[in-house]
């Protein structure tokens, strides 16, 4: 897995006013959290927006380099200003080489499905992530689903993934990954017009035969 490192600093101006002078000053707010603890950092900002645009749907082991020592973390959330695109707070996660830990990792989508490709199907998707147990380091980025042998009425699901075993998978294994369907082709119905009918054409001709 991908280490990456960054300079962290323990943040002294705390709440919304804080937060707002920090970022005036190219600095992101951020929390680390350890069981039931929180510790409020700041980080700079464009070390640490080149980070979450880098790693953005991966998970990532992040060594954060305080003045006095070294923690490692996940990335659990952040905030980005809807409007403008800006980062505004992220939420770190310490962990330990040797605990275990509850992740949610990607799921991303290989191949063209054959009933697609050749019978003209949909592909559906499922769940986009799923959640997993194990060391840190065991941590893999994205979980790959290949989905170039699903026909039309076949599915994916969670218990079809081929993990390691030192990754325990906590999602539900019934859970739907990708499915292709069948497209229903609806055929529109063509109203028949009756024969047309001319009732005074033939009054008319009956009337000159008369005649």
């Amino acid at each position: 897995m991908e280490r990456v490192t960054l300079s962290v600093g323990k943040r002294e101006m705390l709440g919304k006013g804080g937060a707002r002078s920090l970022r005036r000053n190219g600095i992101i707010p951020a929390i680390l959290y350890k069981g039931g603890s929180s510790l409020p950092v700041q980080i700079s900002g464009r070390e640490l927006s080149q980070f979450i645009s880098k790693t953005a749907g991966e998970q990532v082991i992040v060594d954060l380099q305080f003045p006095d020592g070294t923690k490692q973390a996940i990335v659990k959330d952040y905030q980005v200003d809807p409007v403008m695109g800006n980062l505004l707070h992220v939420d770190f996660q310490e962990v330990s080489a040797t605990e275990a830990i509850r992740v949610t990792v990607h799921v991303v989508i290989k191949g063209e499905a054959i009933g697609v490709k050749r019978d003209k199907g949909v592909l559906q998707y499922g769940l986009r992530e799923i959640e997993i147990e194990c060391l840190p380091d065991k941590i893999p980025g994205h979980i790959d689903v290949d989905v170039s042998n699903l026909g039309i009425g076949q599915s994916i699901h969670v218990r079809d993934l081929k993990l390691p075993g030192d990754i325990k998978v906590l999602t539900d294994p019934d859970e739907v990954l990708a499915t292709v369907i069948a497209v229903k082709e609806e055929v529109a119905a063509v109203a028949v017009p009756a024969e047309a009918v001319e009732p005074e054409v033939i009054k008319k001709g009956k009337k000159e035969e008369e005649k």
